[in-house]
């Protein structure tokens, strides 16, 4: 899955900042500007990039415009060896700090995340608390901030992709400096939006339906009677395990089917949620306890209105940002650094591809029935969808009998993939296994000396296969955020262009998760037609994602219940057009399932994305020599750090960002 949302938020604070008055602006003219410039002719052109920049950030609380004028004359360093000196000094400092400050927000989080005792109300109290939130102010009121801006001024992503190519790594790395400081958010606003991202990640945790308590038509309990599931991640876990040659199998998969419907609708039975005193028959939506019907209130708009009220805070955020206004322009063009409409336009051409209705032939013929809605997590392209997940949950808990057990397997399963045996330890060394009380997350460090947290479930018997297979996506995450951030040439280069790109790498854990336990697989064909599907059923997820924001930006009135219907709408009229054709069913609301559409905002179109990099990789490593030898290409891969995406994967792969490798593929395969 993805980075933790704490670990959002986080990152969110870091690149904002605050003013002690939220309605001052710049009090710095175009005559001073130009007067500033105009006294150093032999300045190239960052220098007015530095000025303007920080004549837009700069307040009456901050000075008079003489004031300023002196700040740039005694602030501004012309000599590259004293710039790159001050670049390092800066480096050093954010890092120390950012470090420390996602480490306290690491072990404040503990008690809500991880298993252990029932959190109580002062746990959530500071689980919600934003240990960064005031360090922008510091920053703008000690001048360090207006520092950094004037000698490593913002660069718009045009600027960075055209010029960029020809950037060294050190001009790179100055880019990346530019970017700390482009707005001044209120740290009032910052820690408001990070006790709502919290209170989102804490309705999801919690949103756990008792399968051991669902009663088919005919009366029966068909699923284990101690299972748990989470919405949604591991209610699709389950769908996609009975694919394989299971008892009730079938049936299994249109209870699941219904429960998430009544999800998204929200008439699911509010008392049922996290609650094993009712049994509940999701068909007909009946209750019972201790064997008597009894009748509960639905849901409503719960789940709709955490989305609310995130957007409500994002609304709050806008005002800060003269430049990406919304929250739609600052995940994609500021975060993803790839614009919403290319995005939607690389989805809507794989979703309605040709090749999608033949590969739902080829599904349709391995199940031997019409598809179903569900059938967009089919899972039969994987070796292990023939094996009985509870002989695979047999292996891995008594494989991985506690965290501790997967935490000292970890540089076996590195060395497995070709990572050299020091390294590989080295990358272990710096993951610590925790056990979640959701589903699972990769909470990464921003600073060397800090470790990086790999968090699954694992119960009292061991990490069953769904926890196992967890564990290795989000491993995939915890060396990705140990690679570039250990064995990276400079701070501000950390990282990856965007999330896609840890998804990615996570996603080639992942698929490899039986080769790791030993089993003789291949990444074949099917591997390609896997993605692809995987592909076709996120990207759709996706896009419900995308034009539900565009709803509420575009109805800032909105109610929960207004939401509530709007949201199922988009669900279904996605449905209807790229969907329904080859898997029936008109007006199914199922892709509006995914909990990240409450709890992480427009984070779901990464996953896609993500797929995409995924399959150029897979092409990519499939080059190699011995494809199997992959950890030292991964190495090289991702010490590239955050350059923007199609610069990134040129370097990495040797060409850009896109569709066209699979789409060639699955055309070869399927004809």
């Amino acid at each position: 899955m993805k980075k933790s949302i704490v670990a959002l938020a986080f990152l969110m604070t870091v690149w904002s900042c605050q003013t002690k008055n939220e309605n001052e602006m710049s009090s710095i003219s175009e005559n001073v500007i130009t007067g500033i410039i105009a006294r150093h002719p032999s300045e190239t052109e960052l220098f007015e990039m530095g000025v303007r920049q920080c004549a837009a950030l700069w307040r009456d609380s901050d000075g008079t415009p003489a004031d300023f004028e002196k700040f740039v004359e005694e602030s501004y360093v012309s000599d590259p060896e004293g710039k790159e000196r001050l670049f390092k000094k800066l480096s050093k400092a954010f890092e120390q700090m950012n470090g420390a400050y996602n480490q306290m927000a690491v072990d404040l989080q503990k008690p809500t995340v991880l298993e252990g005792d029932d959190p109580e109300e002062i746990d959530y109290i500071f689980g919600s608390y934003s240990p960064s939130a005031h360090f922008y102010d510091d920053m703008f009121s000690n001048k360090v901030a207006f520092i950094t801006v004037l000698n490593f001024p913002h660069f718009t992503l045009s600027e960075k992709n055209d010029s960029g190519k020809s950037w060294s790594r050190l001009e790179w790395a100055y880019s990346r400096m530019g970017d700390m400081f482009t707005s001044r958010v209120p740290a009032s606003v910052l820690q408001k939006d990070a006790a709502q991202l919290s209170a989102t990640e804490n309705y999801i945790a919690d949103y756990n339906i008792m399968m051991g308590h669902l009663l088919a038509e005919d009366g029966r309990k068909i699923f284990p009677s101690d299972m748990v599931l989470l919405s949604h991640w591991n209610l699709r876990d389950e769908l996609k395990s009975n694919y394989a040659d299971v008892p009730d199998a079938h049936l299994k998969q249109e209870m699941i089917y219904k429960v998430m419907e009544r999800i998204v609708c929200q008439d699911i039975p509010l008392e049922v949620v996290n609650n094993p005193e009712y049994d509940w028959d999701p068909f007909s939506n009946r209750t019972w306890k201790d064997g008597k019907e009894v009748t509960l209130v639905p849901e409503g708009d719960g789940r709709y209105r955490q989305i609310l009220n995130t957007y409500h805070s994002m609304l709050e955020m806008d005002r800060f940002h003269p430049q990406l206004n919304t929250g739609i322009l600052r995940n994609f063009e500021g975060s993803m650094e790839v614009s919403a409409q290319e995005i939607e336009t690389l989805f809507i051409q794989l979703i309605s591809s040709e090749q999608v209705g033949k590969v739902a032939a080829l599904i349709r013929e391995r199940l031997g029935r019409e598809l179903r809605p569900y059938d967009i997590w089919y899972d039969g392209f994987k070796s292990r969808s023939s094996m009985p997940e509870n002989e695979l949950a047999e292996l891995t808990m008594k494989r991985y009998p506690n965290p501790e057990a997967f935490r000292d397997d970890m540089p076996r399963i590195l060395k497995t993939l070709g990572f050299p045996a020091d390294y590989a330890d080295f990358v272990a060394s710096k993951v610590e296994v925790e056990s979640a009380r959701g589903s699972g997350h990769a909470w990464g460090t921003a600073g060397r000396g800090y470790n990086s947290f790999l968090r699954t479930r694992c119960g009292a018997q061991g990490m069953d296969y769904k926890g196992y297979n967890i564990a290795t996506h989000e491993f995939g995450h915890n060396v990705e955020q140990t690679i570039d951030m250990y064995d990276i040439d400079y701070y501000t280069m950390s990282g990856v262009p965007n999330t896609a790109f840890t998804e990615a790498l996570a996603f080639v854990f992942q698929v490899r998760d039986l080769q790791l336990l030993g089993f003789d697989t291949k990444l074949d064909d099917n591997l390609t037609l896997d993605i692809f599907w995987g592909m076709y059923e996120i990207m759709g997820v996706s896009l419900v994602d995308m034009y539900t924001w565009r709803w509420l930006y575009a109805h800032p009135e909105a109610t929960a219940a207004d939401l509530r219907e709007n949201c199922i709408r988009i669900a279904r009229e996605v449905w209807n057009t790229y969907y329904e054709p080859v898997l029936g069913t008109h007006d199914s609301p199922v892709l509006a399932v995914y909990s990240h559409m409450v709890n992480a905002p427009m984070y779901l179109p990464n996953y896609p994305f993500g797929h995409i990099i995924e399959y150029q990789l897979e092409e990519y490593f499939a080059s190699l020599k011995d494809p199997s030898i992959i950890g030292p290409e991964i190495i090289r891969m991702y010490r590239l750090g955050r350059l923007t995406p199609d610069i990134w994967m040129q370097q990495a792969v040797g060409s850009p960002v896109s569709i066209e490798p699979i789409l060639r593929e699955v055309s070869r395969i399927i004809g």
